[in-house]
């Protein structure tokens, strides 16, 4: 009885002691936790490195403050492209600038002088690019801005849909169908020199993740 007694002993023994370092590792965390502690001494993480994952039947993944910030550098620089910093009083008139959230070319711009307590102000009047609203702002000299990265390209009006569409085509032979006739002036051009039967060049524009039709002329896109 004693030899059987003594098998069983031998045979437990692993899981009596991996249960009270498991025991020990649990109040170290609790104690750590109410000491307010961020970090996990050296000889704990041994420890923890040493328990078998097979005891507790699943594996810890641990997101750390590194990962979390590079997932937010990728999710932020999604749309960092479509614009660039640049110093307010480097901004010169008929450049680009975002006001408001919206591309806006700059129409006007003054400074003040310098005050006692601060430094000197630019006010800068722009005009959107797509819509024609204009928009204003008043910035310290010294701080950026955002500048738009702003495209320019002309096509050959191919086609225009019953929905309003516009098939464009570019100087490779690519076509390009997810524009629209533009709302105003520029839109009735375009639709009564295609009904007239015109070769007709359209300059679109891009901004910050935005295309339009801007402007249409009669003749061959070069």
């Amino acid at each position: 009885m004693s030899s059987m007694s003594g098998a069983w002993s031998k045979s437990t023994r692993p899981f009596a002691i991996l249960e009270n370092r498991l025991n020990t590792l649990s109040k170290l965390a609790l104690a750590l936790a109410l000491a307010g502690a961020t970090t996990t001494p050296l000889w704990a993480q041994d420890s923890l490195q040493a328990a078998p994952e097979a005891a507790t039947g699943y594996t810890e993944v641990q997101t750390t403050a590194a990962d979390m910030a590079d997932e937010e550098f990728t999710q932020a620089s999604s749309g960092a492209s479509k614009t660039f910093p640049a110093q307010c009083s480097s901004l010169r008139k008929n450049g680009f600038v975002v006001i408001k959230g919206f591309a806006c070319k700059i129409v006007d711009m003054s400074t003040s002088k310098t005050g006692k307590h601060g430094h000197a102000k630019v006010h800068l009047v722009g005009i959107d690019i797509f819509t024609g609203r204009k928009y204003e702002d008043l910035s310290p000299s010294t701080h950026n801005m955002d500048v738009p990265e702003v495209t320019r390209q002309e096509f050959q009006v191919v086609d225009i849909t019953d929905d309003g569409f516009v098939s464009l085509m570019n100087s490779d032979g690519e076509l390009k169908s997810d524009l629209k006739v533009p709302e105003g002036e520029v839109g009735e051009q375009l639709k009564t020199l295609f009904a007239d039967g015109k070769d007709i060049t359209a300059t679109v524009l891009g901004a910050l993740g935005i295309e339009q039709i801007v402007s249409c002329k009669e003749g061959a896109a070069k």
